[in-house]
């Protein structure tokens, strides 16, 4: 691999976790950092009894370290002017809980993170969107930001030609649950629910959700009164969400904007190292421990793997059934990375 700003000699493995058991099942599965965050509306995965308490996140981090790993922590959601001191609050918990990264989108946090906190890296999310080097070196310009999350919509040539002017190190999502949108923009949810994922941390808050059983042991999911799917008796019901639903268009029900899969980058990762991707994400905050026991697991063979035979490496078939497993719908994809169109 180049050196430059990138300055790694192989691509980190950066997982989530959602708890305490999964924290400790990403480090002990070979994550080489963590991604986590507080229980309250700083991070975009603000579900009921999910993220970290500060008592939580001391401990995990104290496990970390103490395996040489780190901890990232996630305050990627957008503050309102109203609300900025509970974000500027989030910064100053994670730098004195020993936090090694934060993971940010709003130009305010990032600010008050790089005055305040200078020494703490700061990591712009994907969900700022940033998808040009002319815009990440605006943010490493303004604000000193060490890494960036690139969205998921950019093709493997687009993700090249960023990673080849060097700005700031990229990373790039693996595995895990595809997003239609450019991160941070969609307010599909809102529509249906009046809260924003970009705001208040979800997208199809649980409060919103309701089952409906139907005649014949079939199921109907609601975000308050907007039906989002129906399954038959025996189907797979997945977690209502707008882009992910079914409707009726021209006489005919089908997934209109989005059909439940997931992104599985394993074909790709020597072309994503030769580019000189700094770091590869799993997706998945809000899924358990043995989703992030397993895909840790995986994904950290591959590597090695990669690392250690590059020139004769090629995906295991057995690799490819366990993530299967855990995609979404049981279907994995490449999604934009091979996306004709630019």
């Amino acid at each position: 691999m180049q050196v430059g700003f990138r300055g790694v000699d192989r691509m980190q493995l950066i997982c989530p976790a959602g708890s305490p058991p999964a924290l400790k099942a990403a480090v002990d599965n070979g994550a080489d950092a963590v991604y986590v965050g507080f229980r309250d509306q700083t991070n975009a995965r603000a579900f009921p009894g999910l993220n970290f308490t500060d008592a939580d996140l001391a401990a995990g981090i104290e496990y970390a370290h103490a395996r040489d790993r780190e901890i990232y922590v996630a305050l990627n959601t957008y503050a309102s002017s109203a609300r900025l001191n509970q974000w500027r609050a989030a910064v100053d918990r994670a730098a004195a809980l020993g936090a090694d990264a934060l993971i940010c989108a709003d130009l305010g946090v990032l600010d008050y993170g790089a005055r305040r906190h200078p020494g703490l890296r700061r990591h712009l999310s994907v969900q700022g969107s940033a998808t040009t080097h002319a815009a990440l070196r605006y943010y490493r310009e303004r604000f000193g930001i060490a890494r960036a999350v690139l969205p998921r919509v950019l093709s493997i040539e687009q993700v090249e030609r960023l990673c080849a002017h060097d700005v700031v190190p990229i990373e790039v999502f693996a595995f895990g649950s595809l997003c239609i949108m450019a991160e941070g923009r969609c307010q599909l949810s809102s529509y249906a629910t009046g809260v924003s994922p970009n705001r208040q941390g979800v997208c199809s808050p649980a409060r919103s959700v309701r089952w409906v059983e139907e005649p014949g042991g079939a199921r109907s999911a609601y975000l308050n009164e907007v039906l989002i799917d129906r399954f038959a008796a025996g189907e797979p019901a997945g977690y209502p969400v707008v882009c992910k639903g079914r409707y009726v268009v021209g006489g005919e029900t089908i997934h209109a904007l989005e059909e439940p899969t997931s992104l599985n980058t394993l074909d790709l990762l020597p072309r994503l190292e030769k580019a000189g991707v700094a770091a590869l994400k799993i997706e998945g905050r809000q899924r358990g421990q043995a989703y992030v026991a397993d895909v840790t697991r995986i994904c950290r063979q591959a590597l090695d793997r990669l690392r250690q035979r590059p020139q004769d490496w090629t995906p295991q078939a057995s690799w490819q059934r366990e993530l299967a497993r855990h995609a979404e719908g049981r279907q994995t994809t490449l999604g934009p990375y091979h996306r004709s169109w630019h």
